[in-house]
């Protein structure tokens, strides 16, 4: 894709979201958009946002699990950015029309206390330069249709991508743990929506270990020379299968001794 060609796309990606009206795939706009560019249109969109007054809080991690990147057909994870005008409190709730279809996720939250910058960046380091994990729901949206209407054609990952990683809020529980308080592969959830029970997982189902999402998140930005910075969050990836969230829905996310996080719409 060309620089004006980026731009374009991210511009259509800004609209969509602010009027809440989806736009077409990338993909198919652009058929020989790469991961490359996908991710360039991204970093369009997010200083786009910036220009209007949004700040960085931090990065979230998807496509972690085995199932999801069987389903997409890719064998890495990928990244967005958040924002703080995406950040909401446990209890929450999400006023009709804020997303366009929106789905939730549970995963673990880190608050990193460190610069976390470099190849050379460890497991340890990442443990190191943890302040604290929380429990957390992800409210993921799609500013792209889902499918092409004339084709039936199915988004792809470079239209996931391009959408900030189908990014769009994240909801912290109260409780914070140091990070060696709990074994983070062990740490599950169980999700309700309206009372009924429709995901369970634990945190294993994040690359074995959710340390090594934030790993792989910052040997990623390590290539463009960022990092991640004092003070921001991470989530590290989900360990359920996106849950739809339509109007008037209601979720509890038990996670036991690590916390809850409950979220309404």
């Amino acid at each position: 894709m060309t620089p004006e060609q980026i731009d374009a796309a991210a511009r259509l990606l800004f609209e969509a979201e602010q009027t809440g009206v989806q736009c077409g795939l990338l993909s198919l706009a652009y058929p020989d958009m790469t991961l490359e560019d996908a991710y360039a249109v991204q970093a369009a969109l997010v200083a786009q946002k910036q220009k209007s007054g949004a700040k960085v809080i931090g990065w979230k991690i998807g496509l972690t699990s085995r199932a999801m990147q069987q389903a997409l057909n890719i064998t890495t994870p990928d990244s967005g950015v958040l924002l703080d005008d995406m950040l909401f409190k446990t209890g929450a709730q999400i006023p009709q029309g804020r997303f366009i279809q929106p789905r939730i996720e549970a995963e673990i939250a880190f608050v990193i206390k460190d610069v976390l910058k470099g190849k050379q960046i460890t497991r340890a380091d990442i443990v190191a330069a943890t302040d604290y994990v929380a429990p957390a729901l992800e409210i993921l949206d799609t500013r792209v249709l889902r499918a092409d209407p004339e084709t039936g054609k199915s988004r792809i990952i470079y239209d996931t991508v391009a959408d900030n990683a189908a990014n769009a809020g994240i909801v912290l529980g109260a409780e914070r743990h140091r990070i060696d308080a709990h074994d983070l592969r062990w740490v599950g959830a169980i999700v309700k929506r309206d009372g009924v029970v429709e995901e369970t997982g634990l945190g294993a189902g994040v690359l074995d270990d959710p340390v090594t999402g934030i790993l792989w998140l910052v040997h990623r930005l390590a290539e463009f020379d960022q990092g991640v910075k004092p003070g921001e969050v991470v989530l590290a990836g989900s360990f359920i299968r996106p849950l739809e969230a339509p109007p008037a829905s209601v979720f509890e996310a038990d996670f036991g001794a690590f916390g809850r996080v409950d979220l309404s719409f």
